[in-house]
């Protein structure tokens, strides 16, 4: 299993604490992503909102793509996964930015598709938010167009969204056939998209149980369109480690006891513009992308023990949410990374 871990550009993850000592500076996530390089940590994904979908709408929050930029020039392992959203954005100068910083970053450098759900936003940042199965359509022109001015000389393309001719783009980026498309999606039109034109994909927090259904269901919609695997399959969660179980289950509690709702601007447009597929409660909110449901709360065995449990039904790596960051990464990483190994090893010796 990789590790990866969700970038603190929001000033944390928690809705309901308004403080977690984790700023929304480039100068914080710098020293969090160059940290988490040396514990071992293999990627980052830096969302794409131009709002505050955690602490409020009128408090600050990084930009994904410049942050990215910066970041590129100042690590030297880490993957760099940054989410894109076609709905604020030109195909083809997406492709030749993304060919850019996959330059700087020496081929570490990936995309996160997401076709949006935040309808306020849209509207105060000229997005054109049109209803759920066009913004896919949408996106899937966006993805086609991506990945043929990465590969061909030059591209024309002709579309219901967008129209290019005879585009030249150069330099290529450094991975081919191109920088590896992320995206994660439970309605119907999404996973059509996804399975047919995206390289990785990317779920919410399930349980074990439910990311075995999901998965399995990918899989056999990428195997009868007769395309290669998925290169990997990641999950979203928030992760509690404490040196007990009652540590980890009273600090369960604080965070999700439903106190601010200024953090809760976008419950709405999330749970009724995403066809979710499990119906989302305001508690659940208070981490977001159902992070607390795989259930990595506890002592730093329970979490290895659980994260086997995931590897076994398909989970290739995990995008962490933890609070205060840099602190429970690095416990994350000596404390649970280590185990995982460790008992991996064991039932291999079985």
């Amino acid at each position: 299993m990789k590790y990866g871990f969700w970038l603190p550009i929001f000033g944390g993850w928690l809705r309901n604490v308004d403080d977690e000592q984790m700023p929304p500076t480039f100068e914080y996530a710098k020293k969090v992503v160059q940290s988490a390089e040396a514990w071992g940590y293999d990627l980052t994904l830096i969302a794409e909102l131009y709002l505050n979908d955690i602490k409020g709408i009128e408090q600050d929050a990084l930009e994904a793509w410049s942050t990215a930029a910066a970041l590129a020039a100042v690590t030297n392992k880490i993957e760099l996964l940054t989410a894109i959203r076609p709905i604020y954005h030109n195909p083809a100068v997406t492709a030749k930015m993304a060919a850019n910083i996959d330059q700087i970053s020496n081929g570490r450098f990936t995309m996160n598709i997401v076709s949006g759900w935040w309808a306020e936003e849209a509207k105060q940042y000229g997005g054109d938010f049109t209803e759920h199965d066009e913004r896919y359509d949408r996106t899937k022109e966006f993805i086609e167009i991506l990945r043929g001015l990465w590969s061909e000389q030059t591209f024309s393309y002709e579309g219901k969204f967008y129209t290019h001719e005879n585009t030249i783009l150069s330099p290529k980026p450094l991975q081919k056939p191109n920088p590896r498309l992320y995206a994660g999606g439970e309605s119907e039109k999404a996973k059509q998209v996804i399975s047919s034109l995206c390289d990785s994909y990317v779920i919410h927090g399930h349980t074990v149980e439910e990311a075995a259904v999901k998965i399995a269901d990918m899989k056999e919609r990428r195997k009868q369109i007769g395309k290669e695997p998925f290169h990997s399959i990641g999950m979203a969660a928030y992760v509690i480690c404490r040196d007990t179980e009652e540590e980890a289950q009273e600090e369960l509690k604080r965070i999700t006891s439903v106190k601010n709702l200024s953090g809760y601007a976008g419950f709405k447009d999330f749970t009724s513009k995403s066809q979710l597929e499990q119906q989302l409660q305001l508690q659940d909110y208070s981490v977001s992308n159902r992070g607390l449901r795989p259930n990595l709360i506890g002592t730093p065995d329970r979490i290895a023990r659980q994260l086997i449990e995931f590897e076994k039904v398909g989970v290739d790596f995990l995008l962490l949410q933890c609070s205060p960051q840099l602190e429970e990464l690095e416990r994350f990483s000596k404390q649970v990374m280590p185990l995982v190994e460790k008992l991996r090893g064991l039932l291999i010796n079985q």
